[in-house]
């Protein structure tokens, strides 16, 4: 009020379908495009419907994927809770001013009427006033009318770190329908908070421990969704790629590289990763995929198993020229500059997606060896800006502003291999599509990179050297 200021509150798309007199349905007119920008919002329209018209169907297969594993909580963990002093219920009269002038009862009343009794049970978990942080949903499966009551049922469904989804349920009744007991769903809502203490720092929501069969469905269930948000997110938010690459400079190499190595440690010792995948394989979980999200920063974590010793797969994949071997999203990669033993810098060319340009990149790949045996190997990868390889236009210039390997050995015959990504606007349509839940191309190339390493034998690692 004072400095006229303006920010930007809130984002929606709401999707109406014109109603036909008849039975035959009404065909819309094109929408005309004008401007660029009308092109860029009429082609995320035409991402969103695809996302939607397969949620559905990725729902399904997520809920049938979580079910192949038993109880996700430990009986043993501490601090989980249980759900059922979360559940709330609320019964509201439709009257003459909550209808339009059909007597059908205003969308928006009964969102406002929902939000109320999810913000209730949202409270009950954290003893703290929680604040909506988004709507993953709202699905309005039928009206009601004036006269009619409205009972809504909400509920915990899962804790994520600093949010919280509720699920709420809405069944009208009309006189008939109540005295016999009989309500009609007439909406569902899935709603996402965040609570905040006295310093207006988020709270730290504890882990919800399932008890009955409901209480799985609804877990499950709140994870698929999780998944699907996930995917979702950029095509919902077309952002553009602030370039972020540090210019290579080899007076300032040490630094660089040290700092390539020290963004890769700080990312994997962070703490909020989830888990949104498991790959289950015949001696237990051989692929898990973890997320980070921190400020609108989305992080993957990709952890595997793999069946040969430590040092041997350090050297496999620190040598990115072999990359395209087992990557099917990298075509080809070529060392630029040899830098030092342990630095190098590699021009990648990336496969198309979303049938936009092919990527290219320039990276500088650090490698750390273990000072002591026990100890985890590192490759670590950022994107760096050399002014001999400027950007072609056959390709889309992309960024990786920390990535690599963390390479930990089991014992003498087999390793842990941990792939992180700080995931930039110009590869997430890499990952978008596995994260939400409707593509298994991370899992794929996790298991071609096990693949590769379990089948190079050191005859061959020496060869390659």
């Amino acid at each position: 009020m004072l400095t006229s200021t303006e920010k930007l509150v809130s984002v929606a798309f709401s999707t109406f379908v014109a109603k036909p007199i008849g039975k035959e349905k009404i065909q819309l007119k094109p929408v005309t495009l004008l401007t660029e920008q009308d092109h860029v919002e009429h082609n995320l329209a035409s991402e969103r419907r695809k996302v939607r018209l397969q949620h559905e169907d990725t729902f399904k297969n997520l809920m049938k994927e979580g079910g192949k594993f038993d109880n996700p909580i430990c009986d043993d963990e501490e601090g989980t809770v249980s759900t059922r002093g979360t559940s709330v219920q609320s019964i509201e009269l439709v009257l003459p001013p909550h209808a339009n002038h059909h007597g059908n009862t205003f969308g928006g009343q009964i969102m406002a009427w929902m939000e109320a009794v999810a913000t209730i049970s949202a409270s009950r978990l954290c003893r703290a006033h929680p604040v909506l942080k988004s709507v993953d949903m709202f699905k309005f499966r039928g009206p009601s009318t004036v006269g009619d009551r409205l009972v809504f049922n909400a509920i915990v469904n899962n804790t994520f770190q600093t949010c919280v989804e509720v699920g709420v349920r809405v069944e009208a009744f009309d006189c008939q329908e109540w005295s016999e007991s009989r309500g009609r769903h007439i909406n569902s809502a899935f709603l996402i908070y965040n609570a905040v203490d006295d310093k207006e720092e988020l709270i730290t929501f504890p882990k919800i421990k399932p008890m009955s069969k409901d209480d799985f469905r609804r877990y499950r269930g709140a994870l698929a969704r999780k998944r699907i948000r996930l995917g979702r997110k950029y095509v919902i938010s077309h952002k553009e790629e602030v370039p972020l690459c540090i210019h290579w400079d080899i007076g300032n190499q040490v630094s660089l590289s040290n700092g390539n190595v020290e963004a890769l440690k700080s990312l994997a010792a962070r703490s909020g990763w989830e888990v949104t995948s498991a790959v289950e394989d015949v001696g237990g979980i051989q692929i898990k995929i973890y997320t980070l999200e921190e400020h609108d920063i989305l992080s993957v974590w990709v952890e595997k198993h793999v069946k040969r010793p430590a040092h041997l797969a350090y050297h496999l994949l620190s040598n990115f020229t072999k990359r395209p071997l087992w990557d099917p999203h990298c075509t080809s990669c070529e060392v630029i500059d040899c830098v030092s033993e342990d630095d190098q810098i590699y021009y990648i060319t990336c496969s198309v997606v979303n049938n936009d340009k092919p990527k290219d990149l320039v990276v500088l790949v650090s490698r750390r060896r273990p000072l002591e045996d026990g100890h985890t190997y590192v490759v670590a990868v950022r994107s760096v800006i050399l002014p001999s390889v400027p950007p072609s236009p056959q390709y889309v210039r992309s960024e990786i502003t920390c990535a690599g390997f963390l390479i930990h050995a089991s014992d003498s015959s087999s390793c842990t291999v941990s792939y992180f990504n700080q995931i930039s606007a110009s590869i997430l349509p890499y990952f978008a599509g596995n994260l939400g839940g409707w593509s298994k191309s991370i899992e794929e190339t996790a298991a071609s990179c096990i693949q590769f390493i379990e089948s190079t034998n050191d005859d061959g690692l020496i060869s390659i050297l």
